[in-house]
């Protein structure tokens, strides 16, 4: 099993680890311990590259299992090697990630909306909610209330429960589909401490304060009671 570093530290932008293992037909590598997110719940996976012996490889994708997808010749099992981040992109990232929830917990707290999907890019993403209607005046309402969410600071802790104690959580589970795959003995949550709680395994920043400016930029319905909303962090 690789030790997922980005679970408990997610401003970690360089670490060392060791191949363990090999997948040739994407050219890619297993380490023992990653600060890589693979991707998952909207959030896109990490890029950047590996070092060995003064050499680069570029990390081009990395995907579940934790394989790292790189250019060049694989390095041998059992090399030690130094990881770094595109911390840029990185962080951006965690903005959005935190964005999004703070989005979702609003609707939530609020309104009692159900999200129905998402997806996010560095600095920009959209969210799907189940709301009879939508209009302009509540798009105003909401965003000014997600900014004032941002302006008072929260901060943001990440826990892992045992399986069982973490589903005794009221309200954990905010998608209409339980996307926790069944067997997982733990599961993480991301806090925002005095907004919302939920199961999670993306990277966040370490308080509400570091997201920025939020801007509504669009909405729309997507058929019946589904409405997405566009968010941009300026």
């Amino acid at each position: 099993m690789t030790e997922l570093l980005y679970h408990t530290d997610s401003y970690l932008k360089e670490f060392s680890a060791q191949v363990v293992g090999h997948v040739p037909e994407q050219n890619g590598v297993l380490l023992d311990r990653t600060a890589f997110y693979p991707g998952g719940g909207g959030q896109p996976n990490d890029v950047g590259q590996l070092l060995m012996d003064g050499k680069v490889y570029p990390v081009t994708s990395v995907v579940r299992g934790n394989v790292h997808i790189i250019e060049g010749d694989l390095p041998a099992v059992g090399a030690a090697i130094t990881g770094q981040l595109d911390w840029d992109r990185r962080y951006k990232l965690m903005r959005t990630h935190t964005a999004m929830h703070i989005l979702c917990g609003v609707v939530w707290r609020d309104y009692g909306a159900s999200v129905t999907g998402g997806n996010m890019e560095p600095l920009s993403g959209r969210m799907d909610f189940e709301f009879e209607r939508m209009q302009k005046e509540l798009v105003n309402e909401i965003e000014t209330r997600i900014n004032a969410e941002v302006a008072a600071a929260h901060d943001i802790r990440v826990k892992i429960f045992p399986r069982e104690e973490a589903f005794k959580i009221p309200d954990l589970i905010r998608t209409k589909i339980n996307l926790l795959p069944e067997g997982i003995p733990e599961v993480r949550t991301v806090e925002i401490v005095g907004l919302d709680l939920q199961a999670d395994g993306g990277t966040h920043v370490a308080n509400t304060r570091e997201v920025g400016k939020l801007r509504i930029s669009d909405y729309k319905s997507k058929g019946g009671i589904n409405k997405r909303i566009y968010l941009e962090i300026e």
